[in-house]
């Protein structure tokens, strides 16, 4: 497998990571944030619900840490993938904050910017 190949795939399974740990935390804080209607609409004390309120701040601090975590494997990864000189790809449709316009939009003279495993046009 050659270092471009290696690249990609590893680009692929980072970008999936990073996906899978936002959902995670995204479903993890919806349930945070309706344990309190839910114990409301139960007519249960607040002492009885508070393990579960807990819990659920837990798991939401531990995707937090575990995403800082990926994030940072990203930079070290993108560090390397740059001193060794691999062209940057595009893996996917996720849209990072420096995207203008966003992924799956067009661009300047319509070319196509939603691009999977393709070289990306010169910046």
């Amino acid at each position: 497998m050659t270092n471009h190949a290696t690249g990609a795939a590893l680009a692929e399974r980072l970008y999936a990571a990073e996906a899978a740990i936002d959902l995670a935390l995204s479903e993890t804080a919806q349930l945070a944030a309706m344990l309190p209607t839910a114990r409301a609409q139960a007519y249960l004390s607040a002492v009885t619900g508070q393990r579960a309120f807990d819990g659920a701040a837990a798991a939401i601090g531990a995707l937090t840490s575990a995403r800082s975590s990926i994030v940072d494997t990203h930079n070290v990864l993108a560090s390397l993938a740059r001193r060794l000189g691999l062209e940057t790809l595009a893996a996917g449709g996720l849209d990072k904050p420096e995207d203008r316009p966003p992924v799956g939009g067009e661009g300047a003279r319509g070319q196509r910017i939603n691009m999977v495993n393709e070289r990306l046009p010169p910046a």
